[in-house]
């Protein structure tokens, strides 16, 4: 083996043991424990779904945040819309395909049920999702729905994150 191949393969195992040790002495930890863990707004009660795409919130929602079936517990309550429209330019192309997008806006209050006269908490989300559409009405509708609860999954991720937000503050 010649001298620069020892050198290099010499480097290489000193990296590797150096960069081992660096993300050995890491630690990782979700961003719900610690501090937030302790607080009470976390255990959150969920209101009934009206919809499919509030169900996606709430069920997106719970798994992440936790839920709660205490009469006590402050109450979720989620309200989805979703609007469709096309992404349309001013030129014609030949694809038969159209860009559409499907635009999500949710509005999580979490009312307090303990008897304090704290004001409800409200955050306003709005997510996009695109979609194709194009001769087949079945294939457009499909998309649209599918787009919908992608948006909708997005804007409850985005709730999440602004609840974890407000709690830190």
């Amino acid at each position: 083996m010649s001298w620069s191949k020892t050198m290099r393969s010499l480097a290489l195992t000193a990296t590797l043991l150096v960069s081992g040790a660096l993300l050995g002495a890491c630690s990782f930890q979700p961003v719900y424990s610690g501090a937030l863990t302790s607080q009470p707004l976390l255990n959150l009660a969920y209101a009934k779904p009206a919809n499919r795409l509030e169900q996606i919130v709430y069920q997106e929602l719970s798994l992440r945040l936790g839920s709660s079936t205490s009469e006590t517990a402050p109450l979720a309550q989620v309200f989805v819309s979703v609007g469709l429209g096309g992404i349309g330019g001013l030129t014609a192309t030949g694809n038969p395909s159209a860009p559409s997008r499907a635009t999500a806006t949710a509005t999580l209050t979490i009312t307090q049920r303990d008897g304090s006269t704290t004001k409800p908490l409200v955050i306003t989300r709005v997510a996009i999702a695109q979609y194709s559409t194009n001769s087949q009405v079945f294939a457009n509708n499909t998309a649209a729905t599918e787009a919908g609860e992608r948006a909708a999954k997005s804007a409850a991720e985005s709730l999440r994150l602004a609840v974890l937000a407000a709690l830190s503050r």
